[in-house]
């Protein structure tokens, strides 16, 4: 197991798990000689998810999931009339994330990026079976970290999106940080209220220490 304890600054009912698990194909070829890697952008909105996303998923040249894409029309609806989703309302999105991420990785890729905002530990949970149910599949949450008002800024610039300032209040009303479990065994944190580049490259080189120290071997 991985340990990351790491964190850098620049200045409705749930669903049974078991109902939740996609089907993974196996077969008798053996393992690869690393794991492969599910990386979860998470965040609240505005603190950058799809910039940083796509920047590391450009770095590794690995698939990029947008998770906003995955949302029903339903959800968009609600949330562009400043509507709080609801736990029912995520269930299902979650789930279709997590089967896009594991579907990347059964077409050979070691490593795939995606966007969640993952607010709560339970979201957090549905993404995580994917490694329940495959032992070589490793789960990692990057959370962008910053503060109410410097998101709230950050959204209000932005033409077109659905996402409302409401919405980040709301947002941050339902956030459960990482707490030290999570951080000491999936969740990297970074905080993003400095410059897009310097963030950028800052999460690209956590991300790579993980990856190396896999890769290293557990002697590492």
């Amino acid at each position: 197991m991985l340990t990351y304890n790491t964190s850098s600054s620049l200045h409705g009912s749930a669903p049974n798990p078991s109902s939740m698990a996609p089907t993974i194909l196996t077969n008798s070829m053996p393992l690869p000689p690393h794991h492969r890697h599910i990386w979860i952008v998470t965040g609240p909105a505005g603190c950058g998810k799809s910039t940083v996303a796509k920047f590391i998923a450009e770095q590794l040249n690995t698939p990029y999931i947008e998770g906003d894409e995955f949302h029903p029309k339903s959800n968009i609806d609600k949330m562009a009339a400043g509507i709080p989703l609801t736990d029912a309302d995520r269930w299902d999105w979650l789930i279709l994330l997590r089967q896009q991420a594991v579907q990347e990785l059964s077409n050979g890729f070691s490593d795939v990026v995606l966007t969640c905002s993952a607010l709560k530990k339970k979201y957090r949970d549905v993404i995580r079976i994917a490694s329940y149910n495959d032992q070589n599949v490793l789960v990692h949450f990057v959370y962008l970290k910053a503060s109410e008002a410097v998101l709230m800024e950050r959204v209000r610039s932005r033409p077109g999106h659905f996402m409302k300032d409401n919405m980040v209040r709301s947002q941050f009303q339902s956030l459960e940080e990482p707490d030290e479990e999570e951080t000491d065994k999936d969740v990297i944190e970074v905080d993003v209220s400095g410059d897009l580049a310097e963030v950028q490259t800052l999460a690209l080189n956590m991300v790579q220490q993980v990856l190396d120290k896999d890769h290293a071997g557990p002697s590492s």
